[in-house]
């Protein structure tokens, strides 16, 4: 378990008033459709801040398999990084009716007929963005692929919503049609 997960966990009975099993046997009583839902829940009926609220409600679910639920799990922690990804999203979703974006545990592929792109929250403050783009030279932004190996081509790594510019959504946008 990450280190900020768990020292989280360790404070939560002194910042919430009740602890990680506690809080569990509170959601088991209720039926919540969406995850959303039971933070809503949680922040409105009990007070608890955004960001315990989250990690509680991903805690508390005996799998976590749903697609929101596997992206909601990688960004724990990370929350300073959602806008980013939420952009990313946008951005592929506009490029055409045959994109299928597919969470994992620790990504999110951007598939056409195969990936073109993957989403990867890195640290704290970074995401890293494979893309497939075949014979393309690397420059000082558009790097190698690195810790993604073969499943990308090149790597950009993004600190902040404005990093998603023209350039990266025009090779976000080459990609794409290479998938094709």
């Amino acid at each position: 378990m990450e280190q900020a997960l768990q020292t989280m966990i360790n404070n939560m009975p002194e910042k919430t008033g009740k602890s990680l099993d506690q809080w569990k046997s509170i959601l088991k009583k209720k039926a919540f459709a969406k995850h959303s839902e039971a933070v809503n829940f949680l922040k409105k009926e009990h007070g608890v801040t955004h960001g315990f609220a989250n990690t509680i409600v991903t805690l508390s679910k005996d799998e976590n398999n749903s697609d929101d639920d596997l992206v909601t799990t990688q960004y724990i922690g990370k929350e300073t990084l959602v806008p980013i990804y939420e952009k990313l999203i946008s951005v592929v979703e506009n490029f055409g009716d045959d994109v299928t974006i597919t969470p994992k545990k620790t990504s999110v592929s951007i598939i056409r007929n195969r990936q073109f792109v993957l989403i990867k929250p890195a640290t704290k403050t970074r995401i890293d963005l494979g893309l497939k783009l075949p014979n393309k030279p690397t420059t000082d932004r558009l790097g190698d692929s690195g810790p993604f190996g073969t499943m990308c081509t090149h790597r950009v790594q993004i600190t902040s919503v404005e990093d998603v510019d023209t350039e990266l959504i025009g090779w976000m946008k080459e990609a794409y049609e290479l998938a094709d």
